[in-house]
């Protein structure tokens, strides 16, 4: 339920679980439709920034002079209003210097926008997958930034006052400020944990191939977990500079996660470093492929908390735990495919030796 008041958007949500429910609520301020066409000069191609599930992205200056990011729902998305509201819900009462902010929103007519701070650096794909960007990610760089996802992830499952799962953590999701400090962003597939839910289980199954972890993606079951198999994949693909999907290596067929587990049974985890010169500390690399393998455990219950993610990576004393093989999740023969659904994935396992 939405209710328009002058220059203000009141948000009310309710969510029941068995006899209880709860009410959330949130205040946005709300911007006209001409205001934000000349913010962005009519939304021209000039100001495109990208495109996503939910729409186009533009960059805009409001009255103010204050640069923005403007998410003009399309009308062709598979997104639609319940997302919509889910981001305003979710994004405007979690305030975290590691989550990005959202000024406000536009509602008028079919129009629905929300509208961003800006993030002159993009998203972290456009390094880390980018032969010229990420040859300016130095190593102290990417730990910071891999250190600052997992105190986002920190806050939305433990310390907020609406414990989330974000459900579509990924490097495009990944907001750079100016100085490159991480930002997670786009939560419109987040849910809400009230109560004392552990687990939930939907049928709807929508996320990003390569990141969703094996309970989701075959039987639609979704937890903190399932952020922190999100993570992991992050972690890998930060330190390594390569996707987990279409990851392609001459000696053998796995993806990312296959490799990095093989390397692992052999004692050469440092070889997933892509920049050979680079200036890094060691033993700091090897403890953040121990933790992403971790965090990628095939079973849940064997995953780490986001918690004690952050509590391995920035104590290079305290001793870990062996990893157990990582839950690979590969896509069955779907051209250009984007999105994951049952019928189009499955779980594939691995047997190998145990790890050292």
């Amino acid at each position: 339920m939405l209710v328009l008041t002058a220059g203000t958007v009141v948000w009310k949500v309710r969510i029941r679980r068995g006899l209880k429910t709860w009410e959330y609520g949130a205040d946005l301020p709300s911007f006209s439709f001409p205001a934000i066409a000349a913010a962005t000069d009519n939304f021209s191609d000039v100001n495109f920034i990208g495109e996503g599930g939910f729409g186009s992205v533009y960059k805009g200056h409001l009255s103010t002079n204050r640069e923005v990011a403007v998410k003009r729902l399309s009308k062709n998305s598979g997104q639609g209003l319940e997302e919509f509201t889910n981001e305003v819900i979710l994004i405007s009462r979690l305030q975290h210097k590691n989550l990005v902010g959202l000024v406000g929103c536009c509602i008028e007519k079919t129009e629905r926008m929300l509208i961003y701070e800006y993030m002159p650096n993009k998203s972290l794909d456009y390094f880390i997958f980018d032969r010229v960007g990420r040859c300016s990610l130095t190593w102290e760089r990417r730990y910071s930034i891999v250190c600052g996802i997992a105190r986002g992830l920190v806050y939305l499952h433990h310390d907020s006052k609406l414990p989330v799962v974000h459900r579509d953590l990924k490097a495009s999701n990944i907001l750079l400020d100016g100085d490159l400090n991480p930002k997670i962003s786009d939560f419109g597939l987040a849910r809400i944990f009230t109560g004392n839910d552990k687990a939930k289980t939907t049928r709807r199954i929508i996320g990003s191939h390569g990141y969703m972890s094996p309970e989701y993606a075959s039987e639609g079951e979704f937890s903190t977990k399932s952020d922190v198999y999100s993570f992991g994949v992050l972690l890998l693909e930060i330190v390594s500079g390569r996707r987990n999907v279409g990851f392609r290596h001459p000696d053998h067929q796995h993806n990312l996660l296959g490799h990095v587990w093989l390397l692992w049974l052999a004692g050469r985890v440092l070889e997933l470093v892509d920049e050979p010169g680079m200036e890094l500390s060691e033993p700091q690399a090897e403890r953040c492929i121990h933790v992403g393998l971790l965090c990628v455990q095939k079973l849940p219950v064997d995953r780490p908390s986001m918690e004690a993610a952050v509590v391995m990576l920035a104590n290079e004393g305290a001793e870990l735990p062996q990893p157990k093989q990582p839950g690979f999740f590969q896509e069955q023969t779907v051209s250009g495919a984007k999105e994951c659904y049952p019928h189009t994935c499955a779980v594939a396992t691995m047997t190998l030796p145990q790890g050292r």
